[in-house]
């Protein structure tokens, strides 16, 4: 490879933009599309969950193209570049995570007959509960977009990309399309981007293998550099990634973040049967390893071309995150418009990111909060009220956007606050599907329990960052290249982390950061159950079966008289009254339970996988 001195990489030119503005206006004409078909279905329903009609196969696209968001599509190449190809390995996690979410949370989920997966908290427990839940999620998902487009904002540098006007079209297009076409045009218009970033992928991996020497050479650099030492089954937690830290840390993250969330089940609920719910989050998860393969092998197809040259380390750009786009600048430059589609690939996971947790926020809002206190709105009022909580945390977004080109120093902070928040609410539901013992009592301490745990654990690895010996890169050369001014400022950050740490800097602050949900999970469940048994477990025949999914039956198959003991009292024998779906508008909490409140029942068949109406006396 010929010696490289800061190489002036190509910038974007108008036929980047061009391609790049496709992106955009494809997006917005869906939600033109879906406002203009739906015009005379004028529910908030319809608006927040699609009048649950959806098929599988959108959904199921809609989830990959959301979570497998621009973090995916930079820093995945990045990780594996920089660390080698073990991040494979969460097909592991996202397996897990996937046959959790279908088979326990998901029929729990869509069996109540709820649109927010916060109404679910008041129905298992109260409206303290309900409220201190939503309003923690709020801040997640908040700082999530925060970080996620704060992401994109320092990757793209490289390109001379107009990062102010990215910034404003993200957020205009999101909330136009989220307003007009409501969760159906989120759906399509993420399938769309799905197909966008798959071919942005591939694009990238034939172009740099063929540049490479082709599929074997770019294999063989790998074996070479050691970037394909995937199996560390070191069980060291303080270690940033191993086999354990992966799998089991990895399937706590994704789960705190995927399975209890509301913009998966929200997606999910829309489904017009339990079925296509569950069918949709397996498809999903084809997406997942498909899109995780193309980001592992662009890692690896990277290494190959950057070897002898590594661009990070002889300081051509400013941070590891840049590395993808830079790598896209390099190989494509003599060929107009592709680099704006790796470009519209990486902001199709921001477009569909940011879409998804708009329309997720305004549900909530208005499920949680406006409907709890203004609960005679009429559903004309109800739709504009949702349409305007859309505009509402666009703007927001948008804002907080551009707020993160100005702040330094943020993404870990908020990446923090996301697992912080995530792992706890991950027990909070936990707790109330797994558990029938659990009272309201303890989900609230369990809850507080495990924040707490979470921001301890997460402020700590901020300020005392984990000892560059857990989490040492592999070799990079500047072999063929002639180094920037300086190098030793890569160097000095790590002499002076090791100055004045306290005795817990170098143990718990230091875990892997894939244990932070695992530990407010974990603190959340144990603590609630404890305090659940001090002031009194539930009793199981107060609580409706629907509630409660029986993660013992596969376990017990043998013995009936195990299983009921294993219920906790809750009738799950009783299938012709299995499910009670309560109307949210008039529902009390169970400590302060009114017969007379329960205005509607559901019955649901788990045979024929349907529900039929029964009478409030037949319930009684």
């Amino acid at each position: 490879m010929p010696n490289f001195a800061a190489p002036e990489v190509k910038k974007f030119v108008i036929w980047d933009y061009v391609v790049f503005a496709a992106l955009f206006l494809i997006s917005a004409s869906i939600g033109v599309f879906f406002a203009v078909k739906e015009r005379r279905k004028k529910t908030s329903k319809e608006f927040l969950v699609g009048g649950k009609q959806m098929t599988c196969g959108p959904i199921a696209f809609s989830l990959t193209s959301s979570f497998m968001s621009a973090v995916t599509v930079l820093g995945t190449p990045s990780e594996v570049y920089r660390y080698g190809a073990s991040f494979v390995l969460f097909f592991l996690s996202y397996t897990l995570v996937i046959i959790f979410t279908s088979e326990i949370y998901l029929p729990v989920f869509y069996r109540s007959g709820i649109t927010s997966t916060y109404e679910y908290l008041e129905l298992r427990f109260n409206k303290i509960v309900r409220l201190a839940a939503t309003l923690i999620y709020i801040l997640q998902t908040m700082t999530y977009i925060h970080y996620t487009n704060n992401f994109v904002l320092i990757g793209f540098t490289v390109t001379g990309f107009d990062l102010w006007g990215s910034v404003a079209a993200t957020g205009i297009v999101c909330t136009f399309y989220c307003t007009l076409g409501g969760l159906k045009a989120v759906v399509w218009t993420d399938a769309f981007q799905m197909i966008v970033m798959v071919t942005g992928f591939m694009t990238v991996l034939i172009q740099g293998t063929s540049l490479n020497g082709g599929s074997t050479k770019v294999w063989e650099d790998a074996h070479e550099g050691s970037r394909l030492n995937i199996f560390d089954f070191d069980v060291d937690p303080l270690r940033r990634h191993t086999f354990w830290t992966i799998v089991i840390g990895g399937t706590f993250t994704w789960l705190g973040i995927y399975g209890v969330n509301q913009s998966t089940i929200q997606r999910c609920i829309s489904c017009k049967s339990e079925k296509h719910a569950k069918l949709a989050l397996y498809l999903n998860l084809l997406g997942l390893w498909t899109v995780l393969v193309c980001a592992v092998f662009c890692g690896l197809v990277m290494y190959s071309h950057y070897k002898s040259c590594d661009p990070w380390t002889a300081a051509f750009i400013s941070a590891p995150d840049q590395l993808m786009p830079y790598f896209v600048m390099d190989i494509f430059s003599s060929m107009p418009g592709v680099p704006g589609l790796f470009v519209a690939c990486a902001f199709s996971g921001t477009l569909s990111t940011v879409a998804a947790s708009i329309n997720a926020l305004a549900t909530v809002t208005f499920e949680d909060l406006i409907k709890k206190g203004f609960p005679n709105l009429s559903e004309k009022m109800s739709t504009w009220i949702s349409k305007g909580l859309c505009v509402l945390y666009g703007v927001l977004c948008t804002s907080m956007a551009a707020a993160a080109s100005l702040l330094g120093g943020v993404v870990q902070a908020s990446l923090s606050i996301h697992g912080m928040c995530g792992g706890p609410m991950l027990g909070l539901f936990t707790l109330g599907i797994v558990f029938p013992c659990a009272n309201w009592k303890g989900a609230l301490g369990g809850l507080l329990a495990g924040i707490s745990l979470g921001f301890w654990t997460g402020t700590g690895s901020f300020i005392y960052p984990a000892l560059p010996t857990k989490s040492i890169p592999l070799q990079l050369s500047t072999l063929n290249c002639t180094l920037a001014n300086s190098t030793e400022a890569l160097v000095t950050p790590l002499l002076l982390s090791t100055l004045h740490r306290p005795l817990l800097a170098d143990t718990w602050y230091s875990l892997s950061y894939l244990y932070f949900s695992a530990i407010g999970c974990m603190g959340c469940a144990i603590t609630g159950l404890l305090i659940s048994y001090i002031t009194g477990p539930s009793k199981g025949e107060d609580i409706p079966p629907v509630l409660i999914k029986p993660v013992c039956n596969p376990f017990c198959f043998w013995s009936k008289k195990l299983k009921i003991f294993l219920w906790c009292g809750v009738q799950h024998d009783n299938l012709e009254v299995s499910a009670a779906n309560k109307t949210r508008t008039d529902y009390t909490s169970k400590n302060n339970t009114n017969k007379e409140n329960i205005h509607q029942i559901r019955g649901y068949n788990s045979e024929e996988n349907s529900y039929t109406n029964i009478s409030r006396e037949s319930y009684l």
